[in-house]
């Protein structure tokens, strides 16, 4: 992960996070691991928990939880209630006071279940929470979920939009889930996609990234899209789109990618072809009616993590996950390298907070500066071994950008 390793030979003389309390809600697999190595490298003092009842990889937990100023409340296959009792542990810390606790400085969230257990607490847990001084918030649904808290006027902490960082959804969100789709298909189920169709519900960053890799594998790919600039893009990459019903038939597969509910209905569902192939890519479980499929079809389970769903008229589907995030419950997530990216975006964000916190008062959403972008992505490139090239002091001033960035507009669409 050369962009953390980076940071650490950077910082870890000043230790610019000595005694900062750091409260996680991320996955917690062997890269989030090396995540909360470093934050402890820079002098952090961490409470974790998993944002996913299934993502959690055990040996992760265990390895990272031997190390001072760590500790894991996170393990594989949690249910409800275990899993927000994790929520809840990570968030709140033991106080040098008798029978008190004390918040974290910094909260680093996915999907802002922390975020949002954090916001109905009232005004006496609130004061907890007087020295957050922000939070870093990693994926699509946990920004559209604090979007509507902002819109609402019920924010009351800044949030760091690390989703929306360049080096986070043109990277993590696309080259990730086109590796890591995949892959968790092929653990789960060994079958051969060649030659089949499939259907990608959303064609955003990941519904691209997803798209790619199933044409890579020769699937006919279809896309269905309420955007109609996602639309477009899709379709001048040749896809078709569709709406689901009109095509349930020829599918084999299904991936859901929207970040929105109720994308697979149980009225799809009983369209879908006998052994149709369905599972979600997106935060939660609530894209596909995973509780509908339960009232009306017999379980049977295959192996961990993919269940055979059958019904009454003797039709079949094949479910991955519990249409949680298959990429994590099938598989392992995304490559190190790319979740490098992402993870140094963090970093370097809960870096920015404390160090021009006066620029961070207000509760609303906040951009990575372009320059972090650019610095974490020269890191990888390096690592690459690329060779980029420098603006000579000409063509600087005839662009009017520095030789050493930001290069682009803070608008600019990559």
């Amino acid at each position: 992960m050369p962009g953390l390793a980076a940071i650490v030979n950077e910082y870890k003389e000043v230790k610019p996070l000595k005694n900062i309390r750091i409260s996680g809600c991320l996955h917690l697999t062997i890269q989030t691991a090396v995540l909360i190595n470093v934050l402890v490298s820079l002098g952090a003092k961490v409470r974790w928990c998993s944002c996913n009842m299934l993502s959690t990889q055990d040996h992760a937990a265990a390895a990272i939880s031997t190390l001072d100023n760590v500790t894991v409340f996170a393990w594989k296959n949690e249910n409800s209630y275990e899993y927000w009792w994790c929520v809840y542990q990570a968030l709140f810390w033991p106080s040098s006071k008798p029978n008190s606790l004390e918040g974290p400085t910094l909260i680093i969230d996915d999907g802002a279940d922390m975020t949002y257990l954090l916001h109905k607490f009232d005004d006496r847990i609130t004061d907890l929470l007087k020295n957050l001084k922000g939070i870093c918030e990693e994926t699509t649904t946990g920004i559209q979920r604090i979007t509507s808290l902002f819109k609402s006027k019920l924010l009351k902490f800044p949030v760091m939009d690390i989703n929306s960082s360049v080096i986070k959804c043109k990277f993590d969100n696309v080259y990730g889930c086109r590796q890591s789709l995949v892959d968790s298909i092929m653990r789960a189920t060994d079958v051969m996609l060649a030659g089949k169709c499939a259907l990608i519900c959303g064609y955003g960053e990941v519904g691209k990234g997803c798209c790619q890799s199933l044409r890579g594998l020769g699937m006919r790919v279809f896309v269905s899209e309420i955007d109609p600039i996602c639309a477009l893009q899709a379709q001048l990459e040749g896809y078709e789109v569709v709406k689901i019903e009109t095509v349930l038939e020829k599918l084999s597969l299904v991936v859901t990618a929207t970040g929105c509910c109720d994308v697979v209905t149980i009225e799809h569902i009983k369209q879908m072809k006998k052994g149709t192939i369905l599972c979600n890519i997106g935060h939660f479980n609530n894209e596909i009616n995973f509780e509908g499929i339960e009232k009306i079809a017999k379980k049977t389970n295959i192996k961990p993590q993919i269940d055979m769903w059958t019904f009454s008229n003797g039709n079949y589907i094949l479910l991955l996950a519990e249409g949680r995030l298959v990429n994590l419950g099938c598989a392992t997530g995304h490559p190190s390298f790319v979740m490098s990216c992402s993870f140094s975006a963090q970093v370097v964000s809960c870096l920015e907070i404390l160090k021009n916190n006066e620029n961070y008062q207000e509760p609303k959403l906040y951009a990575v500066p372009r320059i972090y972008d650019e610095k974490i992505a020269k890191y990888h490139v390096l690592a690459l071994k690329g060779n980029m090239t420098t603006l000579t002091e000409q063509q600087s001033r005839y662009l009017s950008i520095s030789r050493n960035g930001p290069y682009k507009a803070t608008n600019y669409k990559y």
